[in-house]
């Protein structure tokens, strides 16, 4: 399901002597089945962005495209609770919004309330706890009896079971160590790849953006500063400094690396993976 912004501008308490502009003329495109970062520092708009995508927050000016709907300026919408089905929300530790007394519960509460039958329901926390990565035993346990991981899975398990079209990701991995943090993005890129997924991240890590994004956009002062590919936006170091940010740790280590050398590598490596590769392909050449 394509997703698309078109000047939207959005002020909370708009109207008010507390009005403040949080993004103002944010264009830009989602194509069904692309995975999209948005990154950019604390106060940027990301978040802004983010509550935009499943309606939580309408524009104020400007229109967004979800699929075939529409949601425009100035006027109501009725009727978005498929819209919100079809784009499903992970905030920042989603383990916090837990509340059934069995981890089955908790995942049907959310179809069952979009009137999704019982059984039916059932079978869907199913194949959503299989597809997070935990057994089908969990689903009668309760889910603070969990670890804290775990949780954080019964939780996306709950957004996975309303079978959304598009994923939006909120710092998912917020306060995972780096295993956790690892495995998560895993399955998320799993997930994204073997169900036609459109995943959409928002995150402060340069390097997950490096690593799973096809498409990046950047925020700064609530505009979009710039969009591109991974490399192209990591290519250009001084655009990332202008805004506060700077290239992951593995281009990092390249730049100091090619500096001892005195001459580049063939390409921009976004993962340790792409780097080590291209070292063993340079010692293969210089033999």
């Amino acid at each position: 399901m394509d997703i698309k912004l078109r000047e939207v501008e959005y002020r909370y308490a708009a109207g008010t002597p507390f009005e403040r502009l949080a993004i103002t003329d944010v264009s830009f495109h989602i194509p069904s089945g692309e995975y999209m970062a948005i990154i950019g520092h604390t106060g940027s708009g990301k978040s802004t962005v983010l509550q935009h995508l499943n309606v939580l927050l309408k524009p104020l000016k400007g229109e967004i495209d979800i699929g075939s709907r529409t949601i425009a300026a100035g006027r109501k919408e009725k009727d978005l609770k498929e819209v919100r089905r079809r784009v499903g929300i992970v905030f920042q530790f989603p383990e916090h919004q837990l509340f059934e007394e069995t981890v089955e519960k908790d995942i049907c509460f959310g179809p069952m309330n979009f009137g999704v039958k019982e059984e039916q329901a059932k079978q869907r926390a199913r194949d959503a706890i299989r597809l997070v990565g935990l057994p089908e035993s969990v689903l009668e346990r309760s889910p603070f009896d969990l670890s804290g991981g775990q949780m954080r899975r019964v939780a996306i398990a709950g957004v996975l079971a309303m079978k959304p079209d598009v994923l939006v990701l909120d710092e998912p991995t917020a306060g995972l160590d780096p295993r956790g943090r690892l495995d998560m993005m895993e399955m998320f890129a799993s997930l994204q790849k073997n169900n036609g997924l459109t995943c959409v991240l928002v995150t402060h890590s340069m390097e997950d953006a490096a690593r799973y994004a096809d498409k990046i956009v950047m925020m700064h002062k609530g505009r979009v500063y710039k969009t591109g590919t991974p490399r192209e936006i990591f290519s250009d170091r001084d655009s990332l400094r202008a805004i506060g940010l700077d290239v992951p740790e593995t281009i990092h280590f390249q730049h100091l690396f090619e500096e001892k050398l005195g001459f580049p590598l063939k390409r921009l490596c976004l993962t340790p993976e792409e780097l080590a590769q291209e070292i063993r392909d340079l010692r293969g050449e210089r033999r």
